[in-house]
């Protein structure tokens, strides 16, 4: 006995692959993630000026940013160099670590410096940049 093979074409839509869609989605998602630029550090942008040699800081430390404008900026906020006297008066902090921009005025830094010395503040810290 022999069968006849009954070939009628499928009607309506296809079927479509989406394993190789899916591959090219996965490929653009990568290269966009990879090509981005993400901000590591926010904040206030400042240029260190370079050292040679350079110590870290462990301990409670007010971290205060002097911008090249002479801003002085305390956890990411201006403040008056009055009203930073008064929070190091406080007493929250045990040494202050104080990020200036290489075009600030010098003047600006020891005034900083001045009020932490006159408030007891023996532990001091200016940021740079290490290397060349």
């Amino acid at each position: 006995m022999k069968f006849k093979k009954r070939l009628t074409p499928e009607s309506g839509i296809k079927q479509l692959e989406i394993t190789p869609l899916l591959d090219c989605i996965f490929l653009l998602l990568i290269f966009f993630m990879l090509t981005s630029n993400f901000i590591v550090v926010p904040g206030i942008n400042v240029k260190l000026p370079k050292a040679v040699s350079s110590d870290a800081v462990n301990t409670r430390t007010a971290t205060i940013v002097v911008s090249s404008e002479n801003i002085i900026y305390l956890d990411g906020e201006p403040i008056s160099r009055k009203e930073l006297e008064e929070y190091l008066k406080a007493g929250n902090t045990e040494s202050v670590f104080i990020k200036s921009d290489r075009d600030t005025s010098m003047g600006t830094v020891v005034e900083i410096w001045d009020i932490c010395k006159r408030l007891g503040i023996e532990k001091i810290g200016i940021a740079t940049t290490y290397g060349d």
